[in-house]
């Protein structure tokens, strides 16, 4: 008897092998059709300050009213919110981010009280030498009612991008392409149909159908934005993508899957337009940090002729007039030529009596032989101007000074919101304060009483001789106050340090300083110590950020408030500004990041600068800068 052998097993291997190849040859043309990342790369965009504040303004845009309220959050915040999204495991969801990183965070160490003395009955404001009627204050735009999801939307986007959500409403281009629109939302309901398809049998053809449509879609979209460039043979392509979706919305599919399709492909959108968005406000914020061209090509040149020309006769020299106290004396900090021009030839142009006018422009070691050039070119009228090198003078006098470069006035992006209005449509002001360059003035100019500090993006419109004649009393700084932001509101922000919380904030532009005053309570001092609590001179940004703080504490009892319609702010990111307001204030403050001479300032607004702007043919034509 034969023994029988025993079956022989069969092998799964090659089995399991096979369905893998045919698992993989569904799946990746699937990850061809959809796996569609957008390009990215990571910009090392250096994080400006925030503050996101709660409003309590209950009357206009310029004056506040009400209580402060305790439960009221405030913070500093970086440029960005990354939020992640929910992938799905189909990678045709991914959508790659760029990573911002947040902010250095600043200290917050108990401060001890700024040695002044205690606070006098408030001073009333004095009063502006022009008539203006009283509805020339409400200067913005009627407010359109926002809804709930509006209001969050612009103030994630302002909190995000700062100015450039604004600059990019009013730049918002029309755009015809209705059409477009229709082949995108056909694409994305084809898309989240065709993986559900091709996996039902007997639908081979459909299939095929879809993917022929998506391919063609793509490939016109990849050459077409609005609907004048796409092909005269669109309309054909459109029915049959409407004939093939039709089909495969009546097989029988999983809405599940098509659902979560849907949102993979919404999610990945999103992300994609808010990558372009952070692109956008990129290149933006390039544009309005960086000096123009024009602008280098212009001080360059004029440092080669300062070096070529020959110096000036001593006894044609103004140098007389610098150190004398009775002189009215006007400072100004800046590293831009044609800016320090305009605010010279503006403040003399309105001016009836320039002979005892003087001008001290503090400006850096590389924009210093420009300027002198500039000046020495170029006459305003009967007044003297004096080109100093601060970080000279500070490095030779004052070494033990730890901060020795020239800063130009800080300004800081308050973001103000109503707690108990919601719906309310948020504002965002730039507050402009003293750098820690304006506290070594007293120490630079020893001889020197009194001076009237004017930022270089300020236009004066009216005589403003009657500053000088100011009796201040005990305080040192003459300036316009802000109260849609008080101290109280910055609690987390300056600590332990005591203050007052019910005090306003103030604004740089047009400050009239009591040196005399500053001297008589140690305000450099005081600054000083101040510094060494918020400041950290090993890291710039933490420096610069610590100026809000350092300059609000300085002067909390020592200011002295002029009248609001000395100056109008505004005109470097508020779009809503009537021209007759503008034409009928004393002096224009271009606080905000669209100054007046980038290309990228507010066009409404740049005839005021222009208008005072001096014109040199040689090196402005050889330059190509447009007046």
């Amino acid at each position: 008897m034969k023994a029988t052998a025993p079956p022989a097993k069969r092998r799964r291997g090659p089995r399991l092998a096979v369905l893998a190849l045919v698992f993989c040859s569904l799946l990746v043309p699937i990850a061809f059709l959809f796996n569609r990342f957008p390009a990215v790369y990571v910009t090392d965009e250096r994080p400006q300050q925030e503050i996101d504040l709660p409003s309590f303004d209950h009357r206009t845009e310029f004056e506040s009213g009400g209580s402060v309220n305790e439960n009221a959050s405030n913070k500093i915040s970086g440029s960005s919110k990354d939020s992640q999204n929910a992938i799905d495991d189909d990678p045709s969801s991914i959508s790659t981010k760029p990573k911002v990183l947040p902010p250095p965070k600043i200290e917050q160490p108990v401060l001890p009280p700024p040695k002044v003395e205690q606070p006098k009955p408030e001073v009333k404001p004095v009063r502006l030498p022009v008539q203006q009627a009283e509805g020339d204050r409400v200067n913005i735009r009627p407010r359109r009612v926002q809804n709930a999801d509006e209001v969050e939307k612009a103030k994630s986007c302002q909190l995000e991008f700062g100015s450039y959500c604004l600059w990019s409403i009013e730049h918002k281009e029309v755009m015809r392409d209705a059409v477009v629109k229709r082949l995108k939302d056909q694409l994305f309901v084809a898309r989240s149909y065709y993986p559900s398809v091709a996996k039902l049998k007997g639908k081979e053809a459909l299939t095929r159908e879809l993917k022929q449509n998506i391919q063609e879609h793509e490939r016109v979209l990849s050459e077409s934005i609005v609907d004048a460039d796409l092909p005269s043979f669109i309309k054909k392509k459109i029915e049959r993508m409407d004939q093939s979706i039709a089909r495969a919305k009546s097989c029988t599919v999983d809405c599940n899957n098509v659902d979560r399709k849907l949102r993979q492909i919404l999610h990945m959108t999103e992300d994609e337009a808010h990558f372009h968005m952070k692109q956008s406000a990129y290149l933006y914020n390039l544009g309005v940090h960086t000096m123009p061209k024009s602008h280098h090509c212009l001080n360059m040149r004029l440092t080669v002729e300062y070096f070529k020309s020959t110096p000036l006769d001593p006894d044609d020299s103004p140098a007389h007039k610098f150190n004398i106290p009775e002189h009215r004396h006007y400072v100004i900090l800046s590293k831009n030529v044609l800016a320090a021009s305009v605010v010279i030839n503006s403040t003399v142009s309105s001016c009836e009596d320039t002979e005892n006018v003087v001008f001290h422009i503090l400006t850096d070691a590389q924009n210093f032989y420009a300027m002198k050039h500039w000046f020495a070119r170029n006459s305003y009228r009967e007044s003297a101007v004096d080109v100093i090198n601060y970080e000279q003078i500070i490095f030779e006098n004052f070494p033990e000074f730890g901060t020795q470069l020239l800063y130009l006035p800080e300004e800081f992006r308050v973001f103000i919101s109503n707690l108990e209005r919601p719906t309310e449509k948020s504002r965002m002001e730039y507050l402009s304060v003293f750098s820690h360059s304006h506290f070594f003035i007293p120490e630079i100019f020893k001889d020197l009483r009194k001076v009237i500090i004017l930022d270089n993006d300020v236009v004066v419109q009216r005589d403003l001789s009657f500053l000088w004649n100011l009796d201040m009393g005990d305080k040192v700084n003459g300036a316009v106050r802000f109260c849609g932001l008080k101290l109280g509101q910055l609690r987390n922000l300056l600590g332990r340090t005591i203050y007052d919380p019910q005090s306003c904030a103030w604004m740089s532009g047009v400050n009239v300083i009591d040196l005399d005053k500053w001297r008589e309570h140690n305000v450099t001092e005081n600054y000083l110590q101040l510094l060494r609590k918020f400041g950290n001179n090993d890291d710039e940004a933490s420096l610069r950020a610590a100026a809000l703080p350092i300059s609000l504490l300085s002067f909390q009892h020592l200011l002295y408030p002029l009248d609001e319609r000395l100056t109008l702010s505004g005109l470097g990111y508020d779009y809503g500004i009537k021209e007759e307001v503008a034409q009928s204030s004393a002096s224009l403050h271009y606080n905000g990041n669209m100054k007046p001479w980038l290309e990228l300032g507010i066009p409404d607004y740049k005839k005021y600068w222009k208008r005072f702007l001096t014109r040199d043919e040689r090196f402005m034509d050889e330059c190509n800068v447009s007046p």
